[in-house]
């Protein structure tokens, strides 16, 4: 697949003068050049680069791409044309579809999983990349339906006291060549706040791939020495797909948030104190955050589908006001009783998936590739930790449940445990 790198970053928060910013170096090499070497690893052999400021640094450097085994087109933008408006540049010039990298953006992802993906959705305009990140309120957002399709979009800034999936636009694409159908000849253009947000309305098909995978970009001082140094640890290559990771489940009422079970109702969800913490103390390790809740309340019929997701849109957002997210939630709807007035016949089943069987956790691991025996179960029942334990995980159990490996007396106690190899022996 072709692939197009958007590299007219001046870098102005970092401080540079001299080149623009994709050349700025990690590990001994520009940035530009670590993003070729990704693309070319997947099969990718062909680039166009578009620069603006500086473009001769970019140029020079790079050549024809004959010296590192690619061929490189560069195409300079006459003025500032904004993301989308200088692809508009290449209208004519590219395969059916292709692939579009921000020059900003430090990554390792699994680019055949994402190619794969987006396959499914032949008749779509295209796949953006999305992912949690730890500030989703100075970021453009996303929603999703269950099979994928973008349903909305809410560029920054957004509105206040409204609820919103931690579904960040990572600002990497693969589109059909019918994106140019919207872009407009020589106007300054976004994709995030203009272009996308355009085609969701029109009611064209936009889906969005998600992934837990280190992508991120350096647009200020701190951010950059990060990055650079995740880069330099390991730490970007080790979360790719490809290897397994590690994860720490967490069950929700009771680990989470206070109890629910006697008023389930989005206005009464309330975090826990200390959980923020806990959960950042997750995303800063390699460990991933993964949310497996039993909400047997819809089988019962006393809470809807809608609002057990606005539930889990008001978590995500408190958790990201306070510069934390979860990888995923995994929520059972079923229950296998009945006699309930209002109950949803169609749910009253005895499925794989309601604690204390493992059938969340497993599906994660499969969605995910995860190593269920380097995995944590957090809980604060018998169910959580049986589940945790038939899915080959270590458990801890917030208060005394005597099968767990280990309790805790909050989740930040919990992750302490794990962190720093503490028992409470």
């Amino acid at each position: 697949m072709q692939t197009v790198i958007i590299a007219g970053g001046k870098g102005t928060r970092l401080g540079l003068k001299d080149i623009p910013k994709p050349m700025v170096k990690i590990d001994g090499k520009p940035l530009l050049e670590h993003q070729i070497e990704l693309a070319k690893k997947y099969g990718s052999k062909e680039f166009f680069i578009l620069s603006g400021h500086l473009a001769h640094v970019i140029e020079e450097y790079f050549g024809d791409g004959e010296k590192f085994g690619v061929k490189i087109h560069h195409i300079v933008e006459p003025y500032p044309l904004g993301t989308a408006g200088s692809l508009k540049l290449l209208e004519g010039k590219l395969d059916k579809k292709f692939m579009v990298f921000y020059g900003d953006v430090v990554m390792d992802f699994d680019i055949q999983s994402f190619i794969e993906f987006d396959a499914k959705h032949p008749d779509s305009i295209g796949t953006t990349l999305v992912h949690p990140n730890d500030h989703p309120y100075d970021s453009d957002l996303l929603e999703i339906d269950k099979s994928g399709r973008v349903i909305k979009m809410f560029p920054k800034p957004h509105e206040k006291n409204k609820y919103y999936q931690n579904l960040v636009n990572a600002a990497i694409y693969i589109f059909s060549d019918r994106i140019f159908n919207f872009i407009k000849d020589g106007i300054s253009q976004d994709f995030g706040k203009n272009i996308l947000p355009e085609i969701v309305k029109r009611g064209e098909i936009l889906y969005a791939y998600k992934t837990p995978e280190y992508i991120k970009d350096m647009g200020t001082a701190e951010r950059f020495e990060k990055v650079k140094q995740d880069f330099i640890s390991g730490k970007v290559a080790r979360l790719n797909k490809q290897n397994k990771r590690p994860c720490i489940f967490l069950d929700r009422d009771g680990v989470m948030n206070k109890n629910m079970d006697t008023n389930p109702t989005v206005e009464n969800f309330t975090l826990l104190e200390g959980v923020p913490n806990a959960v950042k103390q997750i995303n800063k390790s390699d460990y991933l955050a993964v949310v497996v809740t039993n909400q047997p309340m819809i089988a019962k019929g006393f809470v809807t589908f809608e609002e057990v997701e606005e539930t889990h849109k008001k978590m995500e957002t408190l958790l990201g006001n306070e510069g934390a997210f979860v990888n995923a939630i995994y929520y059972c709807p079923h229950h296998p009783d009945k006699g309930f007035e209002g109950e949803v016949p169609e749910l009253k089943i005895d499925c794989e998936c309601r604690k204390p069987k493992p059938g969340m956790l497993l599906k994660a691991a499969e969605e995910l590739n995860i190593d269920l025996n380097a995995s944590w179960m957090i809980g604060d029942s018998n169910r959580d930790i049986e589940a945790g334990k038939n899915a080959g995980c270590k458990t801890i159990s917030i208060g005394e449940i005597s099968k767990s490996d280990y309790t805790a007396k909050n989740l930040l106690q919990a992750i302490e445990i794990i962190m720093k190899g503490k028992t409470n022996e």
